[in-house]
């Protein structure tokens, strides 16, 4: 435990903090800016002196209880809170679940990506949303259950001898998405969806158990991405992966190189997309699309090859 560094931590975030933020009714006007000692230790359900002590580096060492208070007390993000935690000596709570909340910030980037297809995975790989192109390359997802948009699921429900598994891409897609959910198991031990998910395709897909065995553990990153699109013909993306560090999110986004025959295509298809609604987080289906087969078919040649192409 570095009793100076939590010391300091807690001072500073406490002069940051306004009584009116934290809910309590203002006083006299104040020497300094923040809370006072003995507001923080209330709102924490603390002694004053205890808390006096933590300021003064000269307490005992806190237990996980009183570090989870001060966290509420002082409205710590989760970046804040698990520093805390380890400057205390101690490791943060693991978190039970993924986010599964959408922050107004990645809706207004989803709705102003007029040249970009992309979508929001949480940790588990589940869809949470997309912007008016992603339906052109991963299928409509608001025609399926919430609980059927799992893209690691659909890409190991794909047989053992389908020619796909052949593709340099589809590799390369499958073994990055298992050594990411493997990091997200590790971070989510409570979390039975993925624990059920992993369980299942341990089970269902000999791929999968292979590439679960080799405990690769690491986040996805971006690559270049080459897709054959059945009424555009072939498109050049760079796919970046934008990390939502809040939420333990992932938007993955296709962005054609600037000025180029893909970003004219992209611009083309984004005017002749009838329904805007398709860019906002859908919450059910809605009418007059179809459902995705499955990964890597076609349906009326409305969709690409392989729903790992266009990952």
């Amino acid at each position: 435990m570095d009793r100076t560094e939590l010391a300091a931590f807690l001072r500073d975030r406490r002069a940051r903090i306004g009584p009116a933020e934290a809910g309590l009714p203002e006083t006299a006007r104040r020497r300094t800016p923040g809370l006072r000692r003995q507001e923080v230790a209330q709102l924490a359900g603390m002694s004053v002196e205890y808390y006096i002590r933590l300021e003064q580096a000269r307490g005992p060492n806190p237990s996980r209880q009183v570090l989870s208070a001060l966290a509420r007390a002082l409205m710590l993000s989760a970046d804040e809170r698990a520093y805390m935690f380890r400057v205390a000596g101690t490791e943060p709570p693991a978190v039970r679940s993924p986010d599964r909340k959408i922050t107004d910030g990645v809706r207004h980037l989803l709705a102003n990506l007029t040249t970009t297809p992309a979508y929001v995975l949480d940790a588990k790989y589940d869809v949470l949303a997309w912007n008016r192109l992603a339906p052109h390359f991963i299928g409509d997802m608001s025609a399926l259950p919430e609980d059927g948009r799992n893209i690691i699921e659909w890409l190991f429900s794909l047989p053992e001898d389908d020619p796909q598994w052949a593709d340099a891409s589809t590799d390369h897609f499958s073994r990055y998405s298992v050594a990411d959910l493997r990091a997200a198991y590790a971070r989510y031990p409570g979390d039975r969806d993925i624990a059920r998910m992993v369980t299942t395709l341990l089970g269902s897909s000999p791929r999968f158990a292979h590439l679960w065995a080799s405990m690769d553990v690491h986040e996805r990153r971006g690559f270049a991405k080459r897709i054959h699109h059945p009424s555009l013909g072939p498109l050049e993306f760079a796919c970046q992966v934008l990390l939502v560090p809040d939420t333990d999110q992932r938007v993955m986004m296709y962005c054609p190189e600037p000025g180029s025959p893909t970003e004219e295509a992209m611009r083309h298809l984004y005017t002749q997309s009838a329904d805007p609604a398709r860019g906002r987080p859908v919450d059910g289906p809605q009418p007059g699309f179809r459902a995705p087969c499955g990964p890597g078919d076609f349906v009326h040649a409305q969709r690409l090859r392989t729903v790992s192409e266009a990952l």
